[in-house]
């Protein structure tokens, strides 16, 4: 593999930076959401436990979504940042360079694919399931 060169990584942030609005945008979006009627109708339209499990569903999902769209304007945040530092494209593990299909794939990736598994592997989310009953 090799370093990447000034073009690609100029290329890579420019993608980043889309990304990052978009993002920003959907967020926004989602946001602004929470208040339409929809959600009011919804919540006042709760008659039983049922209903309400729906309803709580429904925000939980918008909510998981919001979440997802953080998480990755972070991943940006910090690849921009390691563009302005002069270490894009290089594994924040192994200090190996991350393959060039892996950054075309996902530029904000700041692992290679090998240490990125590792890291999959043994920091998976190890949420028990929610066993609360609404009696």
């Amino acid at each position: 593999m090799h370093k990447l060169s000034e073009f690609q990584v100029n290329n890579f942030k420019r993608q980043l930076k889309s990304r990052f609005m978009e993002l920003r945008n959907e967020i926004r979006e989602e946001l602004l959401s929470y208040d339409n009627q929809q959600y009011r109708e919804l919540a006042g339209a709760v008659h039983d436990s049922g209903d309400e499990s729906v309803a709580d569903l429904l925000v939980d999902i918008n909510f998981a979504s919001i979440d997802r769209h953080v998480h990755e304007i972070n991943d940006i945040d910090a690849a921009l940042m390691r563009i302005a530092e002069g270490h894009y494209g290089i594994c924040i593990e192994c200090d190996s360079p991350i393959a060039f299909k892996r950054l075309l794939a996902y530029p904000a990736a700041k692992r290679c694919i090998v240490c990125q598994t590792l890291y999959e592997k043994t920091h998976a989310a190890k949420i028990p399931p929610d066993l609360e009953v609404n009696l």
